[in-house]
């Protein structure tokens, strides 16, 4: 039997979006007669998204709840059954053989709805911890596919396979393209180089800790290339020169982590996976803004592995840079982050979850 109709749903943030449309890539590389839906929250950022990247998607009214009070929460009720009776319709019109979360607001209704009428349901989880939708969802998901090791507190072990996360592998070809990111970055190849990605929005720990110390980089001869976020860029294009490079938004992700020696970065799930490819020195500053603290989980994961530093969100300001500083001092250790970062990497994450949606729709 091969594969025909295949819905996906989740969204809300980059993270769930990337591993999603990764996943219908890999299916129509293979299936290219496949006919993928997916299934978002309106007004999300994978209402656009999703058909940038050439796919249709249909939205649910559904919303998440606010963790401080506010009076929305009080039509959350509704709008979940709402979008249940949303999702059971998309799915009586599309007759999908298999329904794929990837997390966000829309794959609960969704998969709990494909339960109900029997359809196997797989769930890729990206972080180290569990959200409560898919803890409450794997109860009638027939696989979860994970990126981390010691997912069985989450979830039944029985239905775990670890896949890790699909990455974008044209950012992390970086190897043999030194001298053309010093060319793009306009760096010299004399002077180590620090790279900070706070993520495509910036990161507002990291933007301080960098403006406050900058002239630590040019006292220190370290040069560095500095993702700004677009709120950011106007102060730090202000500090640009004498071996700053500060943009709103790095293009060419490849090149970025091609010229550095060291990388400052959040420790959402997409980032880590990248990191553990490309096997570059790392310090992570977990954001403290998100779901169950995950990201702070994420990155003691591989602080306890011995693969990368960790640097708490407050404490960012006061020792961020000189720990950055520090590791481009000490190389033995540097070298042991890397090589403990590249045995955590998985480069074929997409044809490891298709294998998976093969197995279901052939039991």
């Amino acid at each position: 039997m091969s594969l025909r109709k295949v819905i996906i749903s989740g969204g809300g943030t980059g993270g769930h979006i990337f591993p999603a449309v990764a996943i219908a890539n890999e299916i129509k590389s293979k299936y290219p007669d496949c006919e993928i839906l997916f299934v978002g929250a309106k007004g999300r950022m994978e209402m656009t998204r999703v058909p940038e990247a050439g796919y249709p998607i249909e939205g649910l009214d559904i919303a998440g709840l606010q963790r401080k009070l506010d009076l929305s929460n009080l039509l959350l009720p509704i709008k979940v059954l709402r979008s249940y009776r949303q999702a059971s319709a998309i799915l009586k019109k599309f007759q999908p053989q298999i329904a794929i979360g990837v997390g966000g607001y829309a794959s609960a209704p969704l998969l709990f709805a494909a339960q109900m009428k029997g359809i196997p349901t797989l769930i890729q989880e990206q972080n180290s911890y569990a959200g409560l939708t898919n803890k409450l969802l794997a109860r009638r998901a027939r696989k979860i596919c994970v990126a981390y090791e010691g997912m069985e507190a989450y979830f039944p072990s029985e239905k775990l396979v670890h896949t890790g996360n699909p990455v974008r592998l044209d950012m992390v070809d970086w190897k043999g393209k030194k001298e053309e990111a010093l060319e793009f970055f306009d760096l010299r190849a004399n002077k180590p180089v620090v790279l900070a990605i706070g993520g495509s929005l910036g990161a507002r720990s990291i933007n301080q800790a960098l403006a406050e110390h900058v002239n630590r980089f040019r006292d220190s001869d370290v040069q560095l290339v500095w993702q700004t976020g677009k709120s950011y860029s106007a102060k730090a294009s202000a500090l640009s020169g004498d071996g700053i490079h500060a943009v709103p938004f790095i293009q060419r992700m490849d090149l970025a982590y091609a010229a550095a020696d060291v990388i400052i970065s959040r420790a959402g799930a997409l980032s880590i996976s990248e990191l553990c490819l490309v096997g570059k020195p790392a310090i992570l500053v977990p954001s403290p803004n998100v779901a169950e603290d995950h990201q702070t989980k994420n990155a003691q994961v591989l602080v306890k592995a011995g693969a990368a530093q960790s640097v708490s969100d407050k404490d960012a300001s006061s020792i961020l840079v000189e720990q950055a500083l520090d590791l481009l001092r000490h190389e033995t250790l540097g070298k042991e982050l890397s090589e403990n970062l590249l045995r955590m990497g998985i480069s074929d994450a997409a044809p490891r979850i298709l294998k998976e949606i093969e197995t279901l729709i052939h039991e």
